[in-house]
């Protein structure tokens, strides 16, 4: 293929539906894997406070969380695209936008607490001040726990951009296995 013909070559190959069919697929499973995360987390607040019967309401709250944190991780993604340098390396090229990932978190949590004040009767910013018991280290903590459940997601990524999704596959999960 001549110069000239690579540069008639499409960036973006496939079919509008493959891409929605797979910006889909990547919001199940980013939503999947916050699911799990905001699960555990609250069971484990659940079992701290001694709440018997476990309340399985949190767990819905826990997974429709997931969904709309999924949701703003993809818009985040589309505004600032992942952009690994291979001469910085994964890490240190992606560390800068894992904070600002984290700034997406934390708006987010700003803004359900908000909502959620609204719902049951209060003031949308006082509820918004109240954010975290308003005490600075609670956030800092807070943001420590979603820094470290984005981080492993951005990692993963990252190593798909660099050296392909079926070979990051690979490293992490062993070769595909051969159907006979």
């Amino acid at each position: 293929m001549t110069n000239l013909e690579a540069s008639k070559t499409p960036i973006h190959s496939g079919s509008v539906k493959q891409k929605l069919e797979s910006e889909f697929k990547k919001g199940v499973s980013l939503s999947l894997y916050f699911g799990i995360w905001f699960c555990a987390l609250a069971f484990l607040g659940a079992t701290t406070l001694r709440e018997w019967p476990i309340p399985l309401r949190m767990f819905g709250f826990a997974l429709i969380k997931a969904g709309l944190c999924a949701k703003f991780m993809l818009i985040g993604e589309a505004v600032f695209p992942f952009n690994p340098n291979r001469r910085l390396g994964i890490v240190p090229s992606l560390l800068a936008q894992s904070l600002i990932y984290l700034a997406i978190v934390l708006l987010l949590n700003f803004l359900e607490s908000g909502v959620e004040g609204l719902m049951h009767g209060k003031e949308f910013i006082s509820s918004l001040a109240a954010f975290g018991n308003g005490d600075p280290l609670h956030i800092l903590a807070l943001l420590i726990v979603y820094w470290l459940i984005v981080w492993p997601y951005l990692l993963f990524t990252g190593m798909s951009i660099v050296l392909g999704n079926t070979h990051t596959i690979a490293i992490l999960f062993g070769p595909p296995k051969n159907s006979s």
